[in-house]
């Protein structure tokens, strides 16, 4: 065994790295620079759409009016899906928000050329999404969105679900609670980083053109991540106010 130990220990194993961080000291507070500056931007490109959409409303829309329109009856159907007819329209804009960040942020890094700006301590602008902090602080976000619907709803008997149907469950229904937002983020973090780690290779390794079909299935699949965070956040928030008989009426 400590043959083949000394034997591997000839051979240089590269210091793996996702990345080099710019990192903002405030006090003894540091931020992730870049990521901060990638949100603003996504944040800015938001309200910059809304505000051209809302500026000068028509009766029969047009241009970004009618686009804004279809994305918000998009997401309405969404919401609707989840929460149903009469528990909906609260939730519309968190889930809103959540599908439109994640969506721009995702088509940000795979569309703009962020690594063509030099930022200091050799760091690289990635789309937000592509930092696990930001991918763990939404998921978060979403569990203190069910929490609260479940409490507002239901009050202190919200946490008669963790006993339903039999006690013993009761550890199960606790470990579900934090599996919940780790497999959220994870997964939203790890097909981001892998899409752009993979487009980046092969950019490196074959001429521009051979990566192109890839970096279209990078788009489809950015979407469908927006899509799938957004859903499951509304299936939780569902599932936290549901009460017993929309329950069995629903199995």
């Amino acid at each position: 065994m400590l043959a083949g130990l000394s034997v591997l220990n000839l051979f240089p194993l590269a210091a793996l790295e996702v990345g080099k961080q710019w990192y903002w000291e405030i006090g003894n507070l540091k931020l992730h620079g870049q990521t901060f500056t990638t949100s603003w931007f996504v944040i800015g490109l938001l309200v910059i759409a809304s505000l051209a959409a809302t500026r000068n409303v028509q009766r029969i829309p047009s241009g970004i009016q009618n686009l804004m329109e279809y994305v918000l009856e998009f997401l309405r159907d969404l919401a609707k899906n989840q929460l149903g007819e009469k528990e909906y329209r609260p939730w519309l804009p968190f889930i809103g928000t959540l599908f439109l960040f994640i969506f721009v942020s995702n088509w940000s890094g795979a569309l703009l050329p962020w690594k063509l700006i030099h930022i200091p301590q050799g760091a690289e602008l990635a789309a937000p999404t592509n930092d696990i902090n930001t991918t763990v602080s939404l998921a978060l976000l979403t569990s203190l969105a069910y929490f609260y619907a479940g409490l507002r709803k239901k009050g202190l008997g919200y946490f008669a679900n963790y006993v339903q149907p039999i006690p013993i469950l009761l550890p199960i229904k606790i470990l579900e609670d934090f599996t919940k937002p780790l497999s959220l983020s994870f997964r939203l973090f790890g097909n981001i980083l892998a899409d752009e780690l993979v487009v980046a290779v092969l950019v490196l390794l074959v001429p521009l053109f051979v990566p192109l079909p890839l970096m279209a299935l990078g788009l489809f699949t950015s979407a469908i991540q927006a899509l799938v965070f957004a859903t499951l956040a509304g299936a939780y928030i569902h599932e936290a106010i549901e009460s017993e008989g929309e329950h069995e009426e629903h199995d």
